[in-house]
């Protein structure tokens, strides 16, 4: 008789038994497929723990949805025919129904398996024709809709912390850009560059000359950083400059072209000292962290 084979590392199918590949080729197909329901037919979820959302915020949103239409559906469960309950993007219909849009896409949830939903996800974001947006929303899904952290999500999928939040963050950029990324006239590259500019304007326009002008992503960097860079600080009778020997100018030189950030070094009088990198948003201390894991790795 022929040892039973082991199941372990097979995914989704061979956690589900009989006619595998059928059921795995239709929870994944579930999990993926977007539908496009009738905005009248959808209801909030009454449990969900978000109550006041910025006003601001929500009319910026509703703008973006009129020019660009949705970009990331949101989250449904079916409860009875033609009527729909929110599990995740609250914010996204509130704004859809503002833009009066009269219907919405969403993923349609009809398992109640939280743990086959995410193994479906898991091996749904496996697909190498996903584009870099269609993975972050899948990330997000599984944070939203499986409670995991960034953490549990990671070692899920065998990618690092930085990789994820990295995916993630592309969800913040304006509409009109991830369209560029969904339509891969952008690369990952060069949106994680973008991210660096607070500003959505600036953001929009180098989106634009990356797209009219084929920018590689080193010249993204360079527009950016010229965008980002500290203004240096006039200098006064009363704030003399500093003398320090040259090799502190070369270290401090090779820090800042590494990291892409503001690095000081501060010698006391014993001949110690610091050096200071700095920072002024949590995603730079992300980017920070990717630049030290290649570092160290």
């Amino acid at each position: 008789m022929a040892k039973k084979e082991s199941a372990l590392g097979k995914g989704l199918g061979a956690l589900l038994g009989e006619n595998t590949q059928q059921t795995q080729e239709q929870i994944i197909a579930q999990v993926s497929r977007i539908s496009e329901i009738d905005i009248k037919h959808i209801e909030v979820n009454p449990y969900q723990p978000r109550i006041n959302f910025d006003e601001d915020a929500l009319n910026e949103l509703t703008e973006s949805i009129k020019k660009y239409g949705l970009i990331q559906p949101i989250t449904v469960r079916q409860i009875e025919e033609n009527k729909y309950q929110i599990i995740s993007g609250e914010r996204r219909f509130r704004a859809s129904k503002k833009a009066e849009l009269k219907s919405i896409p969403a993923y349609i949830r009809t398992a109640d398996d939280d743990g086959m939903i995410e193994l479906a996800l898991i091996e749904n974001i496996q697909r190498e024709d996903l584009d870099a947006i269609e993975v972050a929303t899948s990330f997000n899904r599984l944070i939203e809709e499986c409670a995991l952290t960034q953490d549990e999500l990671g070692n899920r999928v065998g990618k690092k912390r930085a990789t994820v939040t990295n995916y993630l963050r592309l969800l913040k950029l304006p509409a009109e850009i991830q369209s560029y990324i969904r339509k891969k006239q952008m690369s990952m590259g060069q949106a994680r560059a973008i991210l660096n500019i607070k500003d959505t304007k600036q953001q929009n326009a180098i989106a634009k000359k990356i797209v009219e002008e084929s920018w590689s992503v080193r010249q993204v960097e360079n527009a950016v950083q010229k965008l980002t860079q500290p203004k240096t600080p006039k200098v006064t009778e009363e704030q003399p400059i500093e003398e320090f020997p040259e090799k502190y100018y070369k270290l401090t030189d090779a820090l800042r072209k590494y990291f892409n950030s503001n690095v000081n070094i501060k010698p006391d009088k014993n001949g110690g000292g610091r050096i200071v990198i700095t920072f002024d948003s949590e995603g730079e201390i992300d980017k920070l962290l990717e630049k030290m894991d290649a570092w160290i790795w």
